[in-house]
């Protein structure tokens, strides 16, 4: 079994390599972000702010086809990290199959997020995929727009860069362009860096 923890998604952030899901598991101060495509950034947009569309998207064909058979999506998960490329399932019962013995079904961290979002089912991440690819919240914050549904998209400002010693500023950086790059393993080695460094400084306990 693995070791999940329920998650949230914190915003929606974008950023100049694309828009950024960031999903904090519940009680810390990490986000995990996942890069979404534009428009699945715009239907889990759509979905977290109840909009009603006249006429349906994918994710709201797919749910009212399940509505009609009986299905009911249970939970999503984000299980694993492979080579820099997040795996998601959704856990559904309905038809033969129970909370306690769910169908599975793989799928795009994206299209899961958009389900979630519509009914409101609870979010879970893998431990492991925290520990690989989690950084500090504050990490976007001033660096990165929340889009609005359906809105062209456009650069945001340049970031402020935060305080701290020049070499704490340097790591947060490396640390933007390694997330920014998708590159987890490296974005995890700068962030272990940083809380030490920040230790030292006495910024943390």
């Amino acid at each position: 079994m693995q070791d999940m923890v329920e998650a949230e998604i914190w915003t929606i952030a974008h950023t100049d390599q694309g828009d950024a899901v960031l999903i904090r598991p519940l009680g810390l101060d990490l986000s995990v972000p996942i890069f979404v495509g534009h428009f699945e950034a715009q239907s889990i947009l759509i979905g977290l702010g109840d909009m009603v569309i006249k006429r349906p998207l994918t994710h709201d064909l797919l749910l009212d086809l399940m509505d009609r058979t009986g299905f009911v999506l249970l939970r999503i998960e984000v299980y694993d990290l492979k080579n820099n490329t997040f795996y998601a399932r959704l856990s559904c019962s309905g038809s033969g199959f129970s909370e306690k013995a769910p169908l599975v079904l793989e799928a795009r961290p994206s299209d899961a997020f958009a389900l979630s979002v519509r009914r409101k089912c609870p979010i879970f991440i893998s431990r492991k995929v925290v520990d690989m690819a989690g950084v500090p919240l504050d990490l976007f914050a001033g660096g990165a727009e929340e889009p609005e549904p359906e809105t062209p998209e456009t650069p945001p400002p340049e970031s402020e860069e935060p305080g701290g010693s020049e070499e704490h500023r340097d790591l947060r950086r490396e640390l933007n362009r390694a997330v920014a790059a998708e590159e987890y393993e490296r974005a995890a080695e700068i962030r272990d860096m940083l809380l030490l460094l920040e230790k030292e400084e006495g910024k943390m306990p």
